[in-house]
């Protein structure tokens, strides 16, 4: 403790752990620890050099003004935004609310206003990458007791291509509906332009929960042209890392569905704002969470406290994790996302509520992950979206 009586930031630390996971745990020097995560899939280590200049910047900050330590972080490194820098801030953001939530006893969602429900709806992945047997995944969701999926709307697709790739996709989705499971269908920007309004089209009819990336977010005016064109609400955000790159959206009413993601845009504070910022837009708000136990965790104490949320992403059994990870594999309390009725409790225990199995984050950490994503090509070589 300094002299006036302050506790101050002492350690920061960073784990990559499998599947593709990154940890970040902060200490304090009287020994409180928060756990944050600041997954950047396939770029982890990008994330691990820009704590560095993370450190140099908070060891001896008093954990207690958070804000203060988000803006610093964000303005005073000249270069600003991106999905490096604010993954950067996310794990560490998150990681000053748990500590500061469990210095006071209670939950994170708590500082944030208090709750406004009392569940908190989720959905599962079904299908994988190259989706196939949606049906059976579905109905073995709906055993689990979810009520919602989202599955991968297309395999690899060509800027123009062939319209049984569309009948493709518009066939899946039927075969999950009729189990009578509801599904939001992702698209991950492998749609491009010449395509776009065509796909929208051949699954309107199936009443999908929403069309997520149809295309890519590169280009704000693309996407508003899509908007007044088919009833599917229209899902984007997971490449947009502040409410600078949402703005455009909300503005162009393009946008139904807001989804960033705790761990890429700026942890809790700044996808706070997000959604804030959403609802003046009438806007849904749908955090974007396919990665591990603490950014989900995270997404949990914000909804809690969202009047425009809507639906929680959770990645219990997702084709990335693999047979030997698990979704609660360092963690000692996995009842927290226990499902029941399509939807899991609000986490009532202190800080972000998150039990972490220290020791086994450590030993996994050894050796780290090198997670990259697969190239894909079509028949003549060329690139395509992952």
């Amino acid at each position: 403790m300094t002299a006036d009586g302050v506790d101050r930031i002492g350690r920061i630390e960073t784990f990559l752990v499998h599947p593709r996971w990154l940890f970040v745990r902060v200490e304090t020097e009287q020994g409180a620890v928060g756990w944050g995560e600041a997954t950047l899939e396939g770029h982890a280590e990008a994330v691990v050099g820009a704590l560095e200049a993370v450190r140099d910047r908070l060891i001896g900050h008093n954990p207690d003004r958070i804000e203060d330590a988000w803006q610093m972080l964000h303005r005073l490194g000249f270069y600003r935004g991106g999905p490096v820098l604010l993954s950067a801030i996310a794990g560490i953001d998150q990681a000053l609310w748990d500590i500061k939530a469990r210095k006071l006893g209670v939950p994170v969602y708590q500082l944030l206003g208090g709750r406004v429900r009392d569940r908190i709806p989720v959905y599962a992945w079904i299908g994988g990458d190259r989706p196939a047997d949606v049906a059976a995944a579905a109905r073995a969701r709906i055993d689990q007791g979810f009520t919602a999926v989202k599955m991968n709307g297309t395999e690899d697709v060509g800027w123009l291509d062939s319209p049984a790739k569309i009948d493709a996709v518009a066939t899946r989705l039927a075969e999950v509906r009729a189990t009578g499971i509801d599904v939001g269908i992702d698209f991950h920007g492998r749609v491009h332009k010449p395509m776009a309004r065509t796909v929208l089209r051949a699954i309107e009819p199936l009443r999908p929960l929403f069309a997520e990336e149809i295309v890519l977010g590169d280009n704000p005016d693309i996407f508003a042209g899509l908007a007044g064109f088919s009833s599917v609400p229209l899902a984007l955000g997971e490449r947009l890392y502040s409410r600078w790159d949402f703005r455009p959206f909300f503005e162009s009413g393009a946008l139904d569905i807001a989804q960033p993601d705790l761990a890429h845009a700026g942890g809790i504070s700044e996808c706070r704002r997000i959604a804030a910022m959403a609802e003046t837009y009438d806007v849904a708000f749908a955090p974007h969470c396919p990665i591990g136990p603490i950014a989900l965790a995270a997404c949990l104490h914000l909804a809690a406290a969202t009047p425009n949320f809507v639906i929680q992403e959770i990645s219990l059994g997702i084709h990335y994790n693999g047979a030997a990870q698990e979704l609660a594999t360092l963690m000692r309390n996995p009842d927290l996302f226990r499902i029941d009725g399509g939807s899991v409790a609000v986490p009532e225990g202190v800080g972000l509520g998150v039990d972490i199995d220290e020791k086994a984050v450590r030993a996994m950490a050894v050796d780290p992950h090198r997670w990259r994503n697969p190239v894909w090509r079509g028949r003549d070589g060329e690139l395509r979206e992952w």
